[in-house]
């Protein structure tokens, strides 16, 4: 076992999108870089105008477990993990990890969804939601949301899982390589992580959710704003029409063949 790799699984790639975090990324990095050693950091930037990019190519001159993905503009959340995905798959990392560049996410934690790996899960989410998590400094208004719109994804796909919006997940390579490639992904918004969860949950992978403690950001300004909840409303329910229907369609088809019979 080398050191560039983390026990029981194998290299490791940290993904974090950014824009505009130059107050965020340095700090971030290095607090994830102390955290699980072993681990290599993408930071894929979306041509931020504030140097947020500039910064990345200094961590990653000093650092060769540091690496940019310099992307040609904002082009959505989704889309730039996407991408990024692809680059830590064709490069041959074994387990690939999103996670914000803003503080939300706590490096420190980081090992408990690797751990989860390591016992066999194939997909691991920290949650905000699940016993012992915990979120901090988020007026209830926001609480409301997140927790509603967890609940309201559940309800529409039938689908067990608390945080189904979190965005710190961990995922065995041929497991994001399967979810990627046989469904749909929403490229431009926060949707990917209901779309990632819902992928994997559909093809019979185990999700695990571990607790983690979300801590809002001190530094920079949110990328949360209305539009983007009521894209995410929108196409969830879309996704449940178009689910609980097809369900519908298998239950009138059993009562027919049972009739006929």
């Amino acid at each position: 076992m080398s050191d560039d790799e983390y026990p029981g699984l194998g290299k490791v790639l940290v993904i974090i999108p950014t824009y505009n975090e130059a107050e965020n990324i340095e700090p971030i990095v290095k607090r994830l870089r102390a955290a699980v050693p072993a681990a290599h950091v993408l930071v894929a930037d979306d041509n931020s105008p504030d140097g947020t990019g500039r910064i990345a190519d200094q961590l990653a001159a000093s650092d060769d477990h540091v690496h940019v993905n310099h992307r040609r503009g904002k082009e959505g959340l989704g889309a730039a993990y996407l991408d990024s995905f692809r680059w830590g798959l064709d490069q041959g990392y074994d387990v690939l990890v999103e996670h914000d560049a803003d503080g939300s996410h706590q490096p420190e934690q980081l090992h408990l969804l690797l751990d989860a790996l390591v016992a066999g899960a194939d997909m691991v989410k920290g949650s905000r939601w699940v016993k012992g998590g915990s979120i901090v400094n988020w007026p209830k208004s926001r609480e409301f949301l997140s927790r509603g719109g967890s609940v309201y994804i559940q309800l529409m796909l039938g689908m067990p899982i608390k945080d189904v919006t979190g965005g710190l997940n961990a995922f065995k390579a041929p497991v994001l390589r399967d979810i990627i490639e046989g469904g749909q992904i929403d490229r431009h918004g926060y949707g990917i992580q209901r779309d990632l969860t819902w992928n994997a949950y559909r093809k019979g992978y185990t999700i695990v959710e571990v607790p983690i403690d979300f801590i809002e950001r001190v530094r920079g300004d949110s990328k949360m704003g209305k539009h983007v909840v009521v894209e995410a409303i929108k196409s969830t329910t879309k996704m449940g029409i178009e689910h609980r229907g097809g369900q519908l369609k298998r239950v009138a088809a059993r009562v027919r063949r049972l009739v006929s019979r």
